[in-house]
This record gives structure tokens, C-alpha cells and sequence, in this order.
């Protein structure tokens, strides 16, 4: 097959994963009108195995899953943190903060990721790197005040806090990840399939096992399948065939805008002057940090979150 022919499949697979990435906040805010967000966890999850089983169940690779016995620490401890620990979070900041704000907040985990990789990797931080945190998390603090900065008036505090916890959560979960021998997509499955007992002791301890509505359950299964499963195979086959990783990973910064345009048509968000200001500023710091001023970094190959 000729490299061109593999390169347009590689834009046709990543732009696939970044248009269902980008109904995902839209799809976030309509479940937790249904459910509590450890119940969205829990259901969401359990839809997220099943299409990552039925993945392994077509390339015939379940007799895989065995490998669990050898690596059960890693899907333990993995699975604790994605799906459980970053989706609880991520989901509480969605049911405090309009979809709009707790999305464009979320873009700043790529940052995040690199400022954690001071400490725990001993990387240097560049000059362009303090900069371009100063210019995304101005970003934050525009969309966190709606535009109020001289006040720091936060229209929803926890809100805010929780979104900024999960891109923590996110950045520390693809940094401890490079150390992860396992082949991505089972060791994907073998974290969900480790985090399920989480999810289901949580929700119990809190009493949320009650039947949930079947418009709650259909958005768990939605969230599950494409935020958390399939569109994460989308995402690695167009990284596997392209010719430049850096041309598809650019491609995710279609998806914010395309996202803000879904939460108003379906959820019915105004979208305020202050949210596009403020994403503007975090994409622009984002963009800022990938200039050629600095020794080009390998992508991770995870789906960012929404």
C-alpha cells in the first residue's frame, strides 16, 4: 500500500476520532442530567470494556487478556487513576460548571503534562514552557471569572478546581504510562476491566445503584464507546500510519471550536464572549509551546480528554 494512500487513511482516522471527541462535552452534559457522575463513571466504563473486548474479540486477541496475571500491579494502579479517579473528577467539575467552560479548561492538560514532567521525569523547564503556561492559565482564569479577572470573582470555584485536578489526574496518568510495556489497546482493557470493581464498590458505598433512566444509560453508552474506547483505536491507527506524527496530533485543535459549536446546537449553551477569549488564549499558549524554539517532543497517544 503506498505511503500517500496510508497518509490520507491517517487523516481520515484522526479526524474521525477528533469530530467524535468533539460531541463528547456535549454528550458529557446530557448524561449527568440522568445520572450522578460515579454512576456516568461506572456505566460508561462498563461500555468502554465491551467495545474494547469486542476490539480484541475481531483481531482475535482475547486469550491476551491473560497477560493480566503479569501485569496486574500496573492495571491496578492505572485503572485507579483512568477511568476511576480522572473521570470522577472530570465529571463533577461538568455537573458544576457549564459544558463550554469545563471542556476549554480540560485543553489545558497537554501543559499540565509538561510542567509534571519536571519533577517526576527531572525534565528541564524551558523559558517557552513557563510562558506558554502563563498564557494558558491566564486563559483559565478568563473563562473561571467570565472575563472578571480584577475581581477574581469565579463563577463556580470547586468547579474550576476540579477541572484543573483532572488534567493533573490525565497528565500524570500518560507520564507514568511511558513506562507501560503493555500493547496500548489491551492495556487499555485491562485498566477498565481493573477499574470496574472500583466504579461498582463506589457507587454502592453511596447508594447510587438504583436503576437509571434509559436516557442516562444511552449516554453512559455513547461516552463509553467513543470518549473512552473505540475512537482511542481511531486515534492510534492514524498514528501508526502517518508519515508525521505532528501533522495529526495537529489536528486535535479542531476539535474545541467544533465542540463549542455542538454544546450550543444540542445543549443550548450561550456561548459567552468570555469562554472564546479564554480558549483562545489557552490554544494560543498551546501553539506557542510547539514552535521550533525547542527540541520537538514525542506525542502521547492517548485521546485528550473533553
Amino acid at each position: 500500500m503506498s505511503s500517500a494512500h496510508n497518509q490520507k487513511k491517517a487523516y481520515a482516522f484522526g479526524l474521525g476520532a477528533v469530530l467524535a471527541w468533539s460531541t463528547v462535552a456535549s454528550a458529557f452534559k446530557l448524561s449527568l442530567q440522568y445520572l450522578s457522575p460515579m454512576q456516568l463513571v461506572l456505566y460508561a466504563s462498563a461500555a468502554s470494556l465491551l467495545s474494547l473486548l469486542s476490539i480484541l474479540a475481531w483481531q482475535g486477541r482475547l486469550p491476551e487478556l491473560a497477560a493480566f496475571r503479569r501485569h496486574w500491579k500496573s492495571s491496578l494502579l492505572l485503572g485507579a487513576v483512568n477511568p476511576f479517579a480522572y473521570y470522577l473528577v472530570l465529571f463533577q467539575a461538568y455537573s458544576l460548571l457549564p459544558a463550554q467552560e469545563a471542556q476549554a479548561i480540560n485543553y489545558t492538560w497537554a501543559l499540565t503534562m509538561t510542567l509534571l514532567a519536571v519533577p517526576l521525569l527531572k525534565q528541564k523547564l524551558r523559558l517557552q514552557d513557563a510562558m506558554a503556561a502563563l498564557v494558558c492559565y491566564l486563559g483559565v482564569l478568563v473563562i473561571g471569572t467570565r472575563g472578571q479577572l480584577l475581581e477574581l470573582h469565579f463563577s463556580n470555584q470547586l468547579g474550576v478546581l476540579l477541572a484543573l485536578a483532572s488534567t493533573l489526574l490525565w497528565a500524570g496518568y500518560w507520564i507514568f504510562n511511558t513506562r507501560d510495556t503493555r500493547e496500548p489497546v489491551l492495556g487499555l482493557a485491562l485498566n477498565f476491566a481493573s477499574s470496574l470493581p472500583l466504579s461498582l464498590a463506589w457507587c454502592a458505598w453511596h447508594g447510587q445503584l438504583t436503576p437509571p433512566a434509559w436516557e442516562g444509560l444511552a449516554g453512559a453508552a455513547y461516552v463509553g464507546a467513543l470518549e473512552m474506547g473505540f475512537t482511542f483505536v481511531l486515534w492510534l491507527s492514524a498514528m501508526k500510519l502517518t508519515r508525521s506524527t505532528a501533522s495529526i496530533a495537529n489536528l486535535i485543535f479542531l476539535s474545541p471550536m467544533a465542540s463549542l459549536l455542538l454544546i450550543y446546537l444540542i445543549v443550548g449553551e450561550a456561548i459567552l464572549p468570555s469562554t472564546l477569549l479564554g480558549l483562545a488564549l489557552i490554544l494560543g499558549g498551546l501553539l506557542a509551546q510547539k514552535l521550533p524554539l525547542r527540541r520537538v517532543q514525542p506525542q502521547p497517544l492517548a485521546n485528550p480528554p473533553s
